[in-house]
């Protein structure tokens, strides 16, 4: 059965051009501005996030204009300060989730790394994470995993000298016929699929691929 946790509106005060990065980011990554927030909440211990700088509050003169649409003073012109709104459950303070904006932000930039670490089970510290060793396999599950890979690369589509120009390009490189016409959900299905394959970090990882899949999603999808 799926509980469903109530959610609160958060109002979070902001500059205008925190506001506005954020906002890009997130049409960018087709989510909303709460799914940025919630996805450095689940997975990064508020302690850690409190440890972020905050952007805070916008200077004085950094204001925008709204009318107002109830009350005495509806259809009036009101400066107040630029903010988002964000629905997330109930228990945060509106400092904690523009933190967690701000390292989304600075993820997607680069300008932070996400580093791996575990407790020490006696005394608390960390430790950078070490990779264990792969366990041994079967000579016949190795011969299995090569064949797996050879069709894996023989499948995998070549780079375009030229580039994703055309949307027949774009469908060349996500693997549709040319004479389909698929939906933006469908796209998105088949993206989230070769984005795994194609990704550079993963074990078929290739840079150019990666590159010309995401041309061929920005076309395909716009």
């Amino acid at each position: 059965m799926t509980i469903k946790t109530p959610k609160t509106s958060y109002t979070i005060p902001c500059s205008s051009a925190f506001r506005d990065a954020i906002n890009a980011l997130a049409a960018s990554r087709q989510v909303n501005v709460a799914d940025l927030a919630r996805s450095i909440l689940l997975v990064i211990p508020e302690t850690a996030v409190r440890e972020i700088p905050d952007p805070g509050d916008p200077p004085p003169e950094d204001r925008e204009e709204t009318t107002l649409k109830s009350g005495p003073s509806a259809g009036k012109l009101w400066r107040r300060k630029p903010r988002l709104q964000v629905r997330l459950s109930a228990g945060y303070n509106t400092t904690i989730v523009r933190r967690a904006l701000y390292l989304a932000l600075k993820l997607n930039q680069g300008d932070l790394t996400p580093k791996l670490e575990k407790a020490r089970p006696d005394t608390g510290a960390r430790e950078t994470q070490k990779p264990t060793e792969p366990p041994q396999q079967s000579p016949a599950l190795q011969e299995e995993v090569n064949r797996l890979q050879s069709i894996v690369s023989a499948l995998m589509f070549e780079p375009l000298e030229e580039g994703v120009t055309t949307r027949e390009d774009a469908r060349h490189v996500m693997g549709f016929a040319p004479s389909d016409r698929p939906d933006t959900a469908t796209v998105r299905a088949r993206f989230r699929k070769l984005a795994a394959i194609h990704h550079p970090d993963g074990n078929y990882g290739n840079h150019q691929r990666m590159s010309q899949l995401n041309a061929a999603m920005d076309l395909l999808s716009s």
